[in-house]
């Protein structure tokens, strides 16, 4: 156990994690040395998801295990690099809670930004050691001052005596790697734990595989997992047997034992998604631990939307691949819903939109399913008179209703931190007080004055769509942001209620703040107008707010020419056709049904804000 070092790689979005990662495993011969003139050699090996690679951001934690001689003797090194994305911050908090040690990734040319901030404060409050690094150095000329900016910002963020304490690296061509890794072994604790307890291992991952069932990712606390061991999972009170356990070194490498304080898988033949849950603690069958791990934080979904099949024969596909996915992304919740609308579905909670999007590209990519997703909103707290002053939370508007007497509704505040050049200081606060902010105390300056620090408390809701694209629309693309969920406060908010020829449509329902509601009772009615088809009837559409009509718009029926055939004669022959088609239209409204095809709800959801 002295010679395993478990370390996870934490930075701000494309500050080159996955580009380290690889430099690690070719320094430590865990893969071969690539020929980069070679088309076909893959870059960020860890990234093995399709949509990562075409986005260039990690989605997914990724755990490898690499061998390494140092001083004469071979140390066991567990890496586990994370996503650097503020949606990803529970992944990021789930390799944390694993680790004893993190490196600290900035790109030299953008300096420390918001998420890297939010990361290392995340690895300082589980007590992590910092290796604090200065990555692409190359890109760089001779008495650049981004460089010294960069340093100056780090020593004050990290209290670092010396510009020394921080490596100079550059991941693409590999300098400096081999400090990285000397400095790894040397600062970084060995993981604590006894080998003569009874066996303790916590789940930090799974994925499935179709055949050989769910594989659980884990790390061994206390005692030692051998294979063909009985275990229990002690969240669920099953049992199983380990039918092969190992080390994750890209691809598995079958192993004997897995001892106190290192990292690998085990294959135990489960199918049933819901027997392994990340978090949990596995134990052995015939010497049970007597308490299980409780070192993972639950999952804290930020916005809400329902997930539709457009084909409501899919629903059952819909469900296998909603469990599968939850496997292997631990933030995803979900749970059954109906719409008359749309049909059967589910209710999902994701960490942010960009999430929300990732899940629906994989669903789409991974399983062949064609889904429609509603339009995303935040969970709410609704204190009601006839609950005693208690509240329930509502995540789907079609729960709330205005029309009931209520004391007060609170939604969900963040704590936003924006780092950005001072000359946008005005144009970010200007954004930020439209959002419904307020700045918390003074903006600070770093960088000598040239770069600042703001902080705002805002609403989750007005964050959701488009603040980050006008942020970064108004900075010039050097602004970086990351929030953090703060509390929940009073607000003024109505519910915007759609009706289709005079039905309710509980799919279109949002909840916005009182200043915003008619403008976007209008957009609402307006889009809906362009995109529903015309039938042989005319169909009203309506918003209502408190149980009264703001907004309304028709959608005019196709007329067909009752008059083409008449030709002269008296015109009491023509009024006499235009009656009998008014009656007709006039019944067919009333019994006639409104068909709004699936595409209709999916072209109305693009639609932003």
């Amino acid at each position: 156990m002295r010679y395993i070092r478990n370390f996870c790689i934490i930075a701000h979005i494309d500050h080159g994690k996955s580009t380290l990662a690889d430099r690690l495993l070719e320094f430590t011969n865990t893969i071969p040395i690539p020929h980069y003139n070679n088309k076909s050699n893959k870059t960020q090996l860890l990234d093995d998801m399709e949509l990562e690679r075409e986005r260039g951001i990690t989605i997914k934690s990724h755990a490898v295990h690499m061998n390494y001689r140092y001083k004469n003797n071979m140390y066991t090194l567990n890496l586990i690099d994370t996503p650097g994305h503020v949606d990803f911050s529970y992944e990021v908090s789930r390799s944390i809670a694993t680790c004893e040690g993190a490196l600290l990734v900035v790109d030299c040319t953008q300096s420390v930004q918001a998420q890297t901030i939010s990361n290392l404060y995340l690895a300082l409050k589980k007590n992590l050691i910092i290796i604090p690094i200065i990555n692409k150095v190359d890109l760089l000329e001779n008495n650049d001052p981004r460089y010294d900016n960069t340093i100056s910002e780090m020593m004050e963020l990290l209290g670092c005596k010396s510009h020394q304490e921080i490596i100079s690296v550059s991941a693409k061509k590999g300098i400096g790697i081999k400090k990285i890794l000397e400095r790894i072994i040397t600062e970084i604790p060995h993981p604590t734990g006894n080998l003569y307890y009874p066996l303790q291992a916590i789940i930090f991952d799974s994925i499935y595989n179709p055949f050989t069932g769910i594989i659980a990712y884990f790390k061994v606390m206390n005692g030692v997992m051998k294979k063909g061991q009985k275990l229990i999972f002690m969240s669920t009170g099953k049992m199983y047997s380990a039918h092969e356990i190992g080390k994750l070194q890209l691809k598995r490498i079958a192993k004997n034992k897995i001892i106190t304080g290192d990292v690998g898988y085990v294959v135990s033949g489960i199918k049933n998604a819901d027997e392994v849950k990340v978090g949990d603690t596995i134990t052995d069958a015939k010497y049970p631990a007597l308490k299980s791990v409780d070192d993972f934080e639950e999952v804290k979904p930020m916005v809400f939307a329902s997930i539709y099949p457009v084909d409501s024969n899919d629903y059952e596909d819909l469900l296998s691949s909603m469990e599968k996915l939850k496997l292997n992304d631990a933030s995803l919740i979900f749970n059954t819903v109906s719409s008359s609308a749309l049909g059967y579905g589910f209710h999902c909670g994701f960490l942010g939109i960009l999430h929300m999007e990732i899940i629906k590209e994989r669903l789409k990519r991974e399983y062949g399913l064609n889904i429609i997703i509603t339009v995303p909103n935040v969970s709410y707290r609704i204190f009601k008179k006839r609950l005693n002053g208690c509240f329930v939370i509502i995540n789907n508007p079609s729960e709330f209703s205005d029309m009931e007497k209520l004391i007060k509704i609170e939604e969900p505040y963040v704590l936003v931190n924006i780092i950005s050049t001072a000359n946008f200081i005005g144009s970010i606060i200007s954004l930020c007080m439209e959002k419904r902010g307020n700045m918390i105390g003074s903006h600070k300056y770093l960088s000598f004055g040239k770069r600042v620090h703001l902080s705002f408390e805002m609403p989750l809701a007005e964050i959701m769509f488009d603040f980050y694209d006008k942020l970064k629309t108004i900075s010039r693309g050097y602004a970086s942001f990351d929030y953090n969920f703060l509390t929940y406060k009073s607000s003024d908010l109505k519910k915007l209620t759609i009706f289709i020829n005079h039905k309710q449509i509980d799919p279109l329902s949002i909840i916005v703040h009182k200043k915003h509601m008619l403008m976007r009772a209008k957009q609402i009615c307006h889009e809906l107008s362009l995109l529903i088809p015309k039938h042989q009837f005319s169909i009203p559409i309506q918003v209502s707010i408190s149980g009264k009509i703001v907004a309304r718009e028709t959608v005019k029926a196709l007329r067909k020419d009752v008059t083409a055939k008449c030709y002269g004669g008296d015109i009491s022959r023509k009024r006499k056709l235009l009656e009998k088609q008014k009656k007709g239209k006039k019944k067919m409204r009333k019994i006639g049904k409104v068909n709004i095809p699936n595409s209709t709800f999916i072209n109305f959801l693009k639609v932003k804000n």
